[in-house]
């Protein structure tokens, strides 16, 4: 590993051990699952990561959750809270994501508490202020957040490194957000449109698609993959399947946007990678950008429905 990284990596290390313990916001993503690695380095069984069980979190992204932390040896506890019991997150503002991770942080202090310990540390790297608008950022500051990646100016791609330096299977994982952040800012997130969304995602993830998300425009379903990936969802195989699972899932109409996958493409404009850049990380977040309408840039012809 560069010197330069290995210095940086050091000090957040450093940091983290100055502290009696700390609870780790952990999502199973790049960015947290260093935090926890360093934590564990840091301070052996004072150190806990802590994810938040909600509506918006996937099973899946649950199941890897538990995976990553045995890979880490770190203790692993889960939380469970509602997002959709606050209407200023249910009414999907360009603020949700600041909603959102007010409550998801209170959450992890509150557990921080019951365990007798005083900080809470998150996945933020020094990338992610850059990334456009990013209301959850907000809320990690409000709540004296620690980001030691963020302290010590650890960037994305460094912070991906010293993944594969501890050997962490996530090293290269792309960036997973909440479900919440596929549904187009000003459409109310709701437990039913976040099901549909999580059980067509589902057959994405079982068919080997590795950057993906299903957007759901009020009951169409917008499909993006990687574009190194769009020739396998043009497989007539996989066009009848999702086109029968998504409208089993619940979605009256299936397309596949040609232009391919792109962080918050049914968010605010100028938000750009927002807070699904930060997603696997200050416990997945969301996403943001342009708000597109919703049969913009979008392939229909191989998804009509039956």
């Amino acid at each position: 590993m560069d010197g330069h990284i290995a210095a940086k990596r050091d000090a957040a290390r450093e940091r983290l051990a100055a502290r009696d313990g700390v609870l780790v916001a952990f999502s199973g993503g790049v960015d947290s699952s260093v935090v926890a690695a360093l934590a564990h380095d840091a301070l052996g069984e004072a150190a806990v990561a802590c994810t938040a069980k909600s509506e918006t979190l996937p099973d899946a992204e649950l199941d890897d959750a538990r995976q990553v932390a045995a890979e880490i040896g770190i203790r692993h506890e889960v939380v469970e809270f509602s997002e959709l019991e606050d209407p200023n997150f249910v009414q999907n503002d360009d603020e949700r994501c600041y909603h959102c991770r007010t409550m998801r942080l209170g959450a992890m202090y509150d557990h921080a508490r019951s365990l007798g310990i005083d900080t809470v540390c998150d996945g933020t790297n020094a990338s992610d202020p850059g990334e456009g608008h990013r209301p959850g950022l907000r809320a990690v500051a409000e709540l004296d957040v620690l980001s030691p990646l963020l302290a010590h100016d650890v960037t994305k791609e460094e912070v991906r490194e010293i993944a594969r330096d501890y050997g962490l299977s996530v090293a290269d994982k792309p960036a997973m957000a909440c479900l919440s952040s596929r549904i187009p800012t000003g459409l109310e997130v709701t437990e039913e449109r976040l099901t549909r969304v999580e059980r067509a995602e589902s057959l994405l993830r079982e068919w080997g698609f590795e950057q993906f998300r299903v957007r759901d425009h009020d009951g169409l379903a917008r499909i993006e993959v990687g574009e190194d990936e769009l020739d396998a969802a043009l497989d007539p195989a996989f066009v009848e399947a999702a086109r029968e699972h998504c409208e089993a899932a619940g979605f009256d109409h299936v397309t596949l946007d040609l232009h391919g996958y792109a962080t918050g493409s049914v968010s605010p404009a100028g938000e750009g990678a927002a807070d699904e850049g930060a997603a696997d990380d200050a416990e997945t977040d969301s996403d943001g950008s342009d708000e597109t309408d919703p049969v913009t840039n979008v392939f229909e012809a191989e998804y009509p429905s039956r």
